[in-house]
């Protein structure tokens, strides 16, 4: 089976799950982080280099504050977990975004998360957190104007490659997978520029529910694609 280099997942479904248990949407969040958590190990034992997840958009803001203050939580406790599972681990994390709207303890623990796992050589996790393809695209063309205007790039060298080097996701290689789970079928804002030429797949599994089984079950769906590139 031919292991694609970088697989991006929407995580979709937690409040779905949660309320078929009658559980709160908290509670089907905590199940989904648990899910990335297997997935990633899983991930890293079959030889993908990178896993890019959608943990909370620009638009997740909108959702009620009781809701949003629960994923903060959650996400401390995420991060915590993960120091302690790179002690026995070979993941790297990197958080892909903005953070200036994040809690400023969680912007440290961000930090502290990143360099203590900098030079792991395995899977790197990739977690977009506060993250919107169209702002990231904005942000990258504010940058290239900022360049502009200080004279240290001219705008018609600005290419493919220049925006690509701006982006939150410069120097880590395009998805060739996308897959997304609960049974929706778009891209909710997520890696627009990234995901031009990716293969999708979308599984009616809600995500707390998502398996390595079925990670393995789009790869192959995968390798009987045709990649043509325009070609």
């Amino acid at each position: 089976m031919n292991i694609p280099e970088h697989i991006a997942i929407i995580m979709d479904g937690n409040g779905r799950w949660a309320r078929k248990r009658l559980l709160s949407k908290t509670a089907g969040h905590r199940a989904g982080a648990q899910t990335l958590r297997r997935l990633a190990e899983a991930a890293d034992g079959l030889g993908l280099r990178y896993l890019s997840v959608y943990a909370f958009s620009t638009e997740n803001w909108k959702r009620p504050k009781a809701e949003i203050e629960g994923l903060m939580e959650l996400l401390r406790g995420f991060i915590q977990q993960y120091l302690e599972d790179t002690q026995k681990n070979n993941i790297r994390v990197k958080i892909v975004g903005r953070r200036d709207r994040l809690p400023e303890d969680l912007q440290a623990k961000i930090s502290h998360l990143e360099v203590f796992t900098k030079d792991k050589s395995g899977l790197t996790l990739i977690i977009a957190l506060d993250y919107g393809a169209r702002d990231e695209i904005a942000r990258c063309a504010q940058k290239l104007a900022i360049a502009c205007q200080k004279g240290r790039l001219c705008p018609e060298d600005i290419d493919e490659t220049k925006i690509s080097n701006n982006l939150d996701t410069a120097g880590i290689p395009e998805p060739q997978l996308l897959i997304r789970t609960s049974g929706e079928h778009r891209l909710s804002n997520f890696l627009l520029w990234q995901l031009a030429y990716s293969e999708l797949y979308f599984s009616a599994k809600l995500w707390p529910d998502f398996s390595i089984e079925d990670l393995i079950e789009s790869v192959k769906d995968y390798n009987r694609r045709d990649r043509r590139f325009g070609g």
